[in-house]
């Protein structure tokens, strides 16, 4: 059986440069839509479309653009987020060609508990993602590592701990890379989180925050004037 791929309609925009803050203010998000053999296109889909699917599928994720008369099957990449507000601001689309291996990067999720960080340990991240080889309708949307057989201090997950089940992705990352180790909590950090939790916070902190938040208001508003 088949697996309908999601998709998603866009628009060709010719509002380009400094100007695309307008598409925004409208509730669109602007996006160029490159490839091989392919003639870049600017284009236009709402906000809120995009972020779902993106937060759905990720850059891993294959789906069809709706693009007028054409389906174009795409990956998410290189998205954009604004500094302060940290919403997506701009995001490309990589067209692909199904009957190609491409190569992609592909988030790596820990689950399960760690019986080492039960017991006081910090589990401490290192990779949080590989890149794999496949088709693009072969490639998988994540890929989950147990972490649950870390139980001491030292104990280390690397890419070769990750389940190779899937015979049409190839791991490109060297086999030796840690995903995830064990550490001892450090005596400063276990001091500091005491004192976060013992102390509240004061007026004038809370005064600080206010003023902040004042200030980015003052320099959006600034940024407005000038466009």
């Amino acid at each position: 059986m088949t697996i309908k791929r999601p998709s998603l309609k866009a628009e060709v925009r010719k509002i380009l440069g400094r100007k695309v803050k307008r598409l925004r203010k409208d509730g669109y998000l602007p996006a160029s839509v490159y490839g091989k053999g392919f003639e870049s296109v600017s284009i236009k889909f709402l906000q809120t479309d995009v972020e779902k699917l993106f937060s759905d599928i990720g850059t891993a994720g294959l789906f069809d653009l709706k693009l007028g008369d054409e389906n174009i099957p795409v990956l998410f990449k290189n998205p954009q987020y604004h500094p302060v507000s940290d919403i997506l601001i701009h995001i490309d689309l990589h067209k692909v060609d199904l009957s190609q291996k491409i190569v992609a990067e592909i988030p790596v999720v820990l689950i399960g508990e760690s019986e080492a960080v039960k017991l006081g340990a910090v589990l401490v991240p290192i990779s949080d993602s590989i890149e794999v080889e496949a088709l693009p309708a072969d490639l998988p949307e994540k890929m989950e590592i147990d972490i649950s057989g870390l139980k001491e201090i030292g104990d280390v997950l690397t890419v070769s701990d990750l389940p190779t089940t899937d015979s049409k992705v190839e791991i490109k990352t060297s086999k030796d890379q840690a995903i995830v180790k064990v550490e001892e909590a450090k005596k400063e950090v276990i001091e500091a989180v005491e004192e976060a939790v013992k102390g509240e916070p004061t007026e004038t902190e809370g005064e600080e925050g206010e003023k902040k938040e004042g200030e980015e208001e003052v320099e959006e508003e600034k940024e407005e004037k000038k466009d």
